[in-house]
């Protein structure tokens, strides 16, 4: 059971305005706009080449904006990287973190990028809280996928960031695994101050964790709301079959002016 974030809450940690971002001849965002608040697990999904990832890679700053705007707790993220990324961590399958290093020394060199206070301390905390101290001293290449996935948000959290990305984080694991690591994340947001925003293609996944979904679909907002009664709004049995249906349903163009 998740918990529904305080719909009284008036504070956003992140907001979209208006972005979009074209490559040459290809629109990849179009003009989208979302929030996502505290406690709030806002899942991004959409097929392959929907934007997801593009977005997420604006939000961090890596890519620039075409047009529109992203703030991070009231810092804009063109104007005021430095300050908006200071509340921001990320974590995704495909961004591992580097195998020749021990699960302490990461966190120690990652801790010191973020600059953490009281670091020391905070590195045990974390070691404790997603069952990594006996694994203290091996090197992240040397662990499963699941360990590694739990090292990965260990240090995603290490900031405690209100703002955290997720980009597939279970892609790699078995069900049990993910389940486990699911239970995590749900408890970073339950008992943390920030919000997250996930993108996910597993329907199950994001209908157990997710308070709010948007689907993308060619860079578009198609549309967005609870994930636990989107498919009966639009006539479907389940949450698979909404996104099947959005990712084949080819978008209406505007009628053209005479």
């Amino acid at each position: 059971m998740i918990e529904t974030p305080d719909s009284n809450i008036s504070r956003r940690v992140l907001v979209v305005e208006k972005l979009c971002k074209q490559y040459r001849d290809r629109l990849a965002v179009d003009n989208i706009s979302f929030d996502v608040r505290p406690h709030e697990i806002v899942g991004l999904l959409g097929p392959n080449g929907a934007g997801k990832t593009t977005t997420i890679n604006m939000i961090l700053g890596v890519l620039k904006p075409t047009a529109g705007s992203i703030q991070i707790e009231n810092f804009d993220v063109a104007r005021q990287r430095r300050r908006a990324l200071a509340s921001t961590n990320f974590a995704a399958v495909y961004a591992p973190l580097p195998g020749n290093l021990t699960v302490a020394q990461n966190l120690h060199y990652f801790g010191l990028i973020y600059d953490v206070r009281g670091l020391r301390e905070r590195i045990e905390v974390l070691l404790e809280q997603f069952d990594l101290r006996r694994f203290r001293d091996t090197k992240c290449g040397l662990l499963s996928s699941g360990e590694q996935t739990r090292v990965t948000l260990a240090k995603a959290v290490l900031n405690q960031p209100q703002l955290l990305l997720l980009d597939e984080p279970t892609a790699s694991l078995d069900p049990a695994t993910a389940q486990d690591v699911r239970g995590m994340i749900r408890r970073i947001a339950s008992e943390g101050s920030g919000g997250i925003l996930w993108t996910s293609h597993n329907m199950y996944e994001v209908q157990e964790v997710c308070h709010r979904v948007l689907f993308l679909h060619r860079g578009k907002i198609l549309l967005q709301g609870d994930p636990k009664t989107l498919p009966e709004e639009h006539g479907v049995a389940t949450l698979d079959e909404l996104f099947i249906r959005l990712a084949r349903e080819p978008l209406r163009q505007p009628a053209e002016h005479a």
